[in-house]
Parts: structure tokens; C-alpha cells; sequence
């Protein structure tokens, strides 16, 4: 029998956490400010000295970019809802999951590494309900220190404040894993049969070019994906290409750009593409404005002719099955 005094310990659950980029609460000033002090604030993301990064982060980008985000955000905001829709269709990934995996001890949620709901709150809420084990699952098929491992050091600074620490499993990059490739696959397959393009052009979001020289997997990750795409998809006869988007800052960025890719099809007089976003779990900013909409701007501008974008694998049948696959696989021996 326990004692009176004795802290109250729940019934031990296993915890499972998807975790996604994050988005701004608003697209008002006061809520890009918030979100682009975050995120730029992380050294994962910006990895300049702080004395000479945050005069500039301060004085010149947070003065100017959360008005200029904010109208970006505004033409792919949910009015209704007032909801950004990385955090809408994360939410649906989630209760769609949840309803996959109907093992009562295992509790499933999703968190933001940047903005909210927080990976703290989540992790904490999860550890008070009684969840002694907890999956992290960074919704990142390929890796990065910029997004995989800001997620890691998130992680850990939670645990670094608990007294009484939950065992945390990461589950690992899917840049290559079959169940991946084919959900992707089965997805293009599809958009090709319809629009039959000349070209499937593959856009992932760019990171600095001297942090793949520091050894960021990331290019090399992003490239394998697009040659097991291109293994699946040979009988459609449509090759997919790689190119790379949301440059920042003058420094170079990894190549070929998206507006580099254009050019360079249609000069080859390849003008009908279907546009892919393998990098990105569920659409977002820079999916639904820089590609689906600014992308599509300036490929006709350019000569292009039809423009077809292809969204991310979201909450379909094809991405809930793949994710109740990888999840069991790395809860094994924890249920």
C-alpha cells in the first residue's frame, strides 16, 4: 500500500507525438513577429553567431517580414476556421491515426516545433496522463539538422527540465523506406494517367549549400527519393527530375533551383509538368503559395503551357497507411 504522501503515478500508456515545422497563429503582425522570432531564433536553422545574426533579426527582418509572411499566409489561410493548413490537415493526420491504431494504451497527438500546440505542452501532457514511453515521430522524410534535429533539441530540452524522464524513441528519416516510395508513387502514377505530362518536377524545400558541405545529409537523402520514385514509376515512361525552393538570404542555396528547372524544360520544349512536393508531409506555405501558385506564375511566364500541382500526401488513404506502418514498426517490443 502506498503511503499518503505518495505521488500520484497513472497507469503507464505509451505516447506517440507527430511533429511538424509549426505556422504562426495569425496572419496578423503581432503573430508572424512571434513565429519568425522563433523559428529564426533557432541555431539549427540560422547557424550565424547570435551577435552578428540577431542585430539583423531584429532590426531589419522583424521589422520588415512578418507584414510581407502575413499577406503570403492570407492567400492560403482558412478564414472560416482561422487555421493555417499545415496545422489543419496535421490535425486530421492525427485523428485519422488515431482511429488506424485503436490500441487502447497508446495515445497519439501531434505538436509544433515551432508555435503551438508546443512540443513541451504535448510531451508533458502526455507524461501526466501516464505515458512512460513516447514515440517522436518529426514528420520529415528526409533529414536535416534545420528540421529532424531541431526537433531532437526540442525534445531534449524538455527532458533536461523532468525529474522523472519518459524513455523517448525517434523514429527515423523515411527518405527511402518502401512504404514511403510506394504511397508517393501510387499518388504520381495517378496525377500522371490525368494529365499526362512531359516532366514531374520534384520541388524540396533548400537549405544554405555550406551546410550540405558541413555533411547535412539532406541533398543526398532528397536525391534518393527521386531515383526510387523514378524505379517505381518506369513503366509511365515520365521521368521525375529534382529541383530545390525557398531560397533566403544572398548566400547560395543547394541546386537546381525551381525557376533554374523551368527554364531549362522549357527550353527542351517540355511545357506540360506536374508539380511534386516529396519533402513535405502535408501541404503548407510553401507548397500552396511559393509552388502551387507563385511556381505556377512564373513557369508561364517563362513559355510554360500547363501547370498541374500535385498536394502532398496529407491525410489521404495512401499517407494514413503508411504512417500506421511506420509508427507499429517502431513501437515494436513497446506493444
Amino acid at each position: 500500500m502506498k503511503p499518503k504522501e505518495h505521488i500520484k503515478i497513472p497507469n503507464p500508456k505509451i505516447g506517440v507525438i507527430l511533429v511538424n515545422l509549426g505556422t504562426p497563429e495569425a496572419t496578423n503582425y503581432t503573430s508572424m513577429w512571434k513565429y519568425l522570432r522563433e523559428f529564426l531564433s533557432d541555431k539549427r536553422v540560422i547557424e550565424l553567431p547570435r551577435i552578428l545574426w540577431f542585430p539583423i533579426l531584429y532590426f531589419i527582418i522583424l521589422i520588415v517580414r512578418p507584414k510581407k509572411s502575413g499577406k503570403l499566409y492570407e492567400k492560403i489561410w482558412n478564414k472560416k476556421k482561422g487555421i493555417s493548413p499545415l496545422k489543419e490537415i496535421t490535425a486530421k493526420v492525427t485523428e485519422k491515426l488515431r482511429a488506424k491504431i485503436k490500441i487502447s494504451k497508446v495515445q497519439i497527438d501531434y505538436a509544433m516545433n515551432y508555435g503551438n500546440p508546443s512540443i513541451s505542452k504535448i510531451m508533458m501532457s502526455q507524461f501526466n496522463q501516464g505515458c512512460n514511453k513516447i514515440l517522436i515521430v518529426p514528420m520529415y522524410p528526409q533529414y536535416s539538422a534545420t528540421t529532424t534535429a531541431s526537433v531532437v533539441d526540442n525534445v531534449n530540452r524538455v527532458l533536461k527540465n523532468m525529474r522523472w524522464q519518459p524513455t523517448i524513441r525517434f523514429c527515423p528519416p523515411y527518405f527511402d523506406d518502401e512504404i514511403y516510395i510506394k504511397a508517393l508513387s501510387s499518388q504520381i502514377e495517378k496525377k500522371i494517367k490525368k494529365a499526362k505530362p512531359d516532366k514531374v518536377l520534384a520541388s524540396f524545400h533548400g537549405i544554405p549549400k555550406k551546410y550540405f558541405m558541413k555533411g547535412d545529409p539532406y541533398h543526398c537523402q532528397c536525391a534518393k527519393t527521386v531515383r526510387l520514385l523514378n524505379e517505381k514509376l518506369k513503366r509511365t515512361r515520365t521521368e521525375v527530375e529534382l529541383s530545390f525552393q525557398s531560397r533566403f538570404g544572398p548566400q547560395e542555396w543547394l541546386r537546381p533551383y525551381m525557376n533554374e528547372k523551368f527554364k531549362e524544360l522549357i527550353g527542351k520544349g517540355q511545357k506540360n509538368i506536374v508539380m511534386v512536393a516529396p519533402g513535405f508531409s502535408v501541404d503548407c506555405l510553401e507548397t500552396l503559395e511559393e509552388i502551387k501558385m507563385e511556381g505556377r506564375e512564373e513557369f508561364k511566364e517563362m513559355g510554360g503551357e500547363k501547370f498541374e500541382y500535385m498536394s502532398c500526401l496529407n491525410d489521404s488513404k495512401e499517407s494514413i497507411i503508411m504512417l500506421e506502418k511506420i509508427v507499429k514498426r517502431e513501437l515494436s517490443g513497446w506493444i
